[in-house]
């Protein structure tokens, strides 16, 4: 039995065998990476989290138009330098662009967005009709 996480290593273990199969320049297949994330769902909201680590909150977009939600950015290369020489490099570097549809309305003009040690946290209000109401019961 799989779980889930082992589809997402199979999948990026896929990304990266057909990024260099496609891709005769090597650096072409580092470019593309996809972060991790995380959606929750909260009575009031639902709560996105991706993990970009390196990357400053400038060189990140969120946006959200028409129920998808989209979130990109790019991760720069840190380049050799005349007094330093990588002899190995694994960190991950290139574009990224990552988009969930969201099934229920929500409260678009109330989108906040923030970035803290490497985690950007998106939260989406739901819009107040489909918000659950309490109803209180009274005795007589």
């Amino acid at each position: 039995m799989y779980h889930p996480r082992n589809f997402a290593d199979l999948r990026r273990e896929m990304d990266g065998l057909f990024g260099t199969l496609l891709n005769a320049d090597a650096q072409s297949a580092v470019a593309a990476w996809t972060p991790s994330l995380n959606v929750a769902e909260t009575e009031t909201s639902y709560e996105v989290s991706v993990e970009i680590p390196g990357m400053a909150a400038e060189d990140v977009q969120v946006e959200l138009k028409e129920g998808l939600l989209t979130i990109a950015g790019e991760r720069r290369q840190v380049e050799e330098s005349d007094d330093k020489k990588f002899h190995r490099v694994e960190h991950t570097y290139g574009k990224f662009e990552r988009s969930l549809r969201l099934t229920s309305p929500v409260d678009e003009d109330n989108v906040t967005a923030e970035y803290h040690q490497g985690i950007l946290n998106v939260t989406i209000p739901k819009a107040e009709k489909v918000r659950p109401r309490k109803i209180e019961v009274t005795a007589k």
